[in-house]
């Protein structure tokens, strides 16, 4: 049979797509449990599964956004975003990052997207402030142009109590400015967040959707393929499998090129990435 979930457009503040009854975005990955829950999710007689998934698309769209020469070099260069760098900030060249050095960049990578500061860098990282600062500062050096983004946006929010998207889409935060330091600190964080994230996993994923949709219907190949599942930046379709290159082809190549083909005709100097891969079942399309 089939099981018919709910996804809402407006079921989250940051624009993304919520799933509930049930709620097919919040599926178990890595324990055994969730490989037979994944694996219980098939295809169609005659039909295969198609899963896309952006690669590292909140920080390309930190990258974008913010015009940081260093990090656009290393996405357009086509480098491992972490080990590049955490080759600027450790001062080696990426062949000599180890593992520790990519995994202490990954962890700032990440965290400035979500607003994160020194006393939660020292706690994801280990060590000492005094550790965790210097580290946090050199970032902030060597990526400066990240860093003036972020004050940019905490000051346009503290101002008109509001951020938008690449797309111009708002988001409102009525305590940032608030006498309750907790209130003030939350608004804070999440007003640096929420133009990355409403574009690269709301704004982006949205139109991907739509134009998917109109390629393959150019291509009468809509009645056989259909959208069955979507996780933040991942698009999961049913097509027939005699057509599955061809319908792998089109759509990898659509949401490639989202940002250009928008009413905005961004012009992109960012590629963006699409892993894609088949399979009979949920958990082999991995």
């Amino acid at each position: 049979g089939r099981l018919h979930a709910k996804f809402l457009q407006n079921g989250t503040t940051t624009g993304r797509f919520s799933s509930q009854d049930p709620n097919l975005q919040n599926l178990p990955i890595k324990s055994e449990l969730g490989k037979k829950i994944r694996n219980g999710f098939v295809a169609g007689e005659g039909y295969k599964l198609l899963a896309f998934d952006y690669s590292q698309i909140e920080l390309r769209v930190v990258a974008m956004l913010s015009g940081d020469k260093r990090m656009t070099q290393i996405f357009r260069q086509e480098k491992d975003i972490h080990a590049g760098v955490a080759s600027f900030v450790f001062g080696v060249p990426i062949e000599k990052v180890d593992s520790e050095m990519r995994r202490k960049a990954k962890v700032i990578n990440f965290g400035i997207i979500y607003g994160m500061g020194v006393s939660s860098l020292r706690k994801s990282l280990g060590g000492t402030r005094q550790e965790a600062q210097k580290f946090y500062d050199n970032y902030f050096n060597q990526f400066s142009g990240v860093r003036d983004y972020l004050e940019r946006v905490k000051a346009f929010a503290m101002k008109h109590s509001y951020t938008e998207t690449l797309f111009g889409r708002r988001r409102y935060f009525p305590n940032i400015n608030s006498r309750i330091p907790f209130l003030k600190n939350m608004a804070e964080r999440t007003a640096i967040n929420a133009p990355v994230q409403g574009t690269a996993t709301a704004d982006i994923i949205k139109l991907a959707i739509r134009y998917v949709e109109e390629d393959l219907e150019k291509k009468n190949l809509l009645d056989r393929t259909h959208l069955v599942l979507q996780i933040h930046d991942e698009l999961v379709y049913e097509t027939e499998s005699g057509i599955l290159s061809e319908v792998e082809k089109i759509i990898k190549n659509t949401m490639q090129t989202v940002l250009e083909r928008s009413y905005l005709h961004y012009k992109i100097d960012i590629p963006l990435v699409v892993h894609s891969g088949s399979g009979n079942n949920l958990g082999e399309v991995k």
